[in-house]
């Protein structure tokens, strides 16, 4: 396999403006920096705030970023650089981008579009079986599909349809949770354990069905605010989850799982909650063996609203000290034919998957095995140790 060569053009929002925080491996120090991305060039702002968590809380965060961007004093690089970093042969000590957020909890909302909540649904009836996946689905589609994509979740015509469903024994934990009054929220990474664009995604030796999951996340501060966005790849092992929910985890969260990235784009009078909710984002897999899948995933067509999700994430119920960022799910769910008829989609190992968006750049990754991919390393103690031997450590970065 051969790391991808990305260029600093493929990977910058295609909408000039607004401000866009990242993170770096620099080698200079031996661990991560703090970046606001200025055309192809990156600021070094890790002074305003020792970690994105920190920086993302402060009330200033617009005037503070807008000071740092005009500040040519500050060291910059060039983030053509830090993409020449191949995961395969370079250092780990090399530049490089990572993921953009640090000690916020990873977080997912699932089945929140109705064409992937009847994939979910394929998944549990199929057992996990990518053979029975196209019968059923033709089934599904013929009975259930028109019925249920204009249904309000929590509606009382919600509760009629489920009554339905349970008496034709059609019902499944993914409707419950589809169109049921709560959602489903998982956690999808550990902490500091996603990786950034440029860096191998991973997917289980055990996974013969599996498939990328393009989504709008959201930044979240620790009081519930949401104050950026950015663009993910829950990676999904659709034969472990169709096996059993209860392997949710297993499918969901392995080494390098979890992709964010390029930047997280802070809210500002031209990018706001209402912009995620207009996002296309689009996904684009391209194979070794030359098999191209694309498609795209609307957030317009979202069943519950990115507010509501945070609020059922967040709240009295369940605090996060340090922040977070919310998976929101994805449209998309994959079922072309890749090696056999009726067979689907799965990924093989050296695709490059890029997920994209005009306001948001793109993010990009090869896949892997899991077990091939570097092994993670870089927990909270080294992260800590690192921050306090560069002297980063008080309590107002201000």
């Amino acid at each position: 396999m051969n790391a991808p060569r990305i260029r600093a053009s493929d990977i910058l929002p295609a909408q000039r403006g607004g401000f866009h925080v990242g993170r770096i491996f620099n080698p200079e120090v031996g661990g991560p920096s703090i970046v606001l991305a200025d055309g192809e060039e990156l600021i070094d702002i890790t002074d305003l705030g020792p970690t994105t968590s920190v920086l993302f809380a402060r009330e200033d965060l617009l005037a503070t970023l807008r000071d740092a961007q005009s500040d040519h004093e500050r060291q910059r690089w060039l983030l053509q650089d830090a993409l020449e970093f191949d995961p395969q042969i370079s250092p780990a000590s090399d530049l490089r981008l990572l993921s953009p957020i640090d000690l916020q909890v990873v977080k997912a909302a699932g089945v929140t579009f109705v064409e992937s909540m009847l994939e979910r649904v394929i998944e549990e009836h199929s057992g996990g079986d990518s053979t029975k996946a196209e019968g059923i689905r033709s089934q599904l589609t013929e009975s259930i599909g028109g019925a249920i994509s204009s249904i309000e979740p929590g509606s009382p015509d919600a509760a009629k349809v489920k009554d339905i469903l349970k008496a034709e024994g059609l019902w499944s934990q993914y409707l419950e949770v589809g169109i049921g009054p709560d959602p489903e929220i998982f956690t999808k990474a550990a902490v500091l354990s996603s990786v950034g664009t440029g860096s191998l995604i991973g997917v289980h030796a055990k996974s013969s069905w599996n498939n990328p999951e393009p989504e709008a996340v959201i930044v979240v501060r620790s009081d519930g605010q949401p104050i950026g966005a950015t663009l993910g790849n829950d990676v999904n092992l659709r034969d472990f989850e169709g096996r059993s929910a209860l392997l949710l985890t297993e499918a969901k969260d392995n080494n390098a799982s979890c992709a964010i990235g390029p930047f997280v784009r802070i809210f500002d009078e031209d990018f706001d909650m209402d912009s995620v909710r207009n996002l296309d984002v689009d996904l684009r897999v391209e194979g070794e063996d030359g098999f191209v899948l694309e498609g795209t995933s609307s957030m317009k067509n979202i069943s519950r609203d990115p507010v509501s999700l945070i609020a059922s994430a967040w709240g009295e119920h369940h605090q996060y000290p340090d922040g977070f960022v919310l998976f929101t799910g994805t449209l998309f769910a994959p079922t072309q034919d890749r090696h056999t008829k009726g067979g689907g989609f799965t990924h093989d190992l050296g695709d490059i998957v890029r997920i994209s968006t005009p306001s948001l750049g793109a993010l990009v990754n090869e896949v892997t095995q899991s077990q091939d991919a570097p092994e993670w390393t870089d927990g909270i103690w080294n992260f800590i140790q690192n921050l306090s031997a560069r002297g980063l450590l008080k309590a107002d970065p201000a």
